[in-house]
């Protein structure tokens, strides 16, 4: 497709990564930094990007959060968020919000894996610990696993 010889700019780059998914400018200046031939270059061209709100980070927050949510659980999003340098107040926004339906989304998740409660203490083992390694809250997946709570 690309000419011999021919090298996207960098703005370019950046709107190709940007027409797949949202990135946060922290992660755009991770992936971009290597192609960066005069240096300054990159921030320019992610500061037009910004200004033009093609770059937002509020918008990486949501779409994150929104993708995620379904099979993890409010650690491991955060955790997400800050390793593409998202943080602040729409970090903390989301967090909340998934705090509130961390109970439902464990449950749900459970579900689709086992949909059943633990015949013996290993199988209830297993059960915690694949809810702990999606983020889940400690005492959230007690309770789901447990089954108390199963017709809220």
């Amino acid at each position: 497709m690309n000419k011999p010889g021919f090298q996207p700019s960098l703005k370019g780059r950046a709107l190709r990564l940007l027409s797949q998914r949202e990135h946060s400018r922290a992660e755009l200046e991770r992936k971009l930094a290597p192609h960066e031939e005069v240096p300054g270059e990159l921030a320019k061209a992610l500061d037009e990007l910004q200004a033009r709100d093609f770059i937002n980070d509020g918008r990486a927050v949501d779409s994150l959060v929104n993708r995620r949510s379904a099979k993890l659980g409010s650690t491991r999003i955060k955790q997400e968020l800050a390793a593409k340098g998202l943080s602040g107040e729409a970090v903390t926004e989301a967090m909340a919000g998934l705090k509130e339906t961390e109970w439902h989304r464990a449950t749900e998740v459970w579900r689709k894996k086992f949909g059943h409660p633990p015949q013996d203490p290993q199988d209830r083992a297993k059960q915690m610990r694949f809810l702990l390694t999606r983020g889940f809250n400690a005492d959230v997946v007690r309770r789901v696993v447990q089954g108390s709570d199963l017709d809220e």
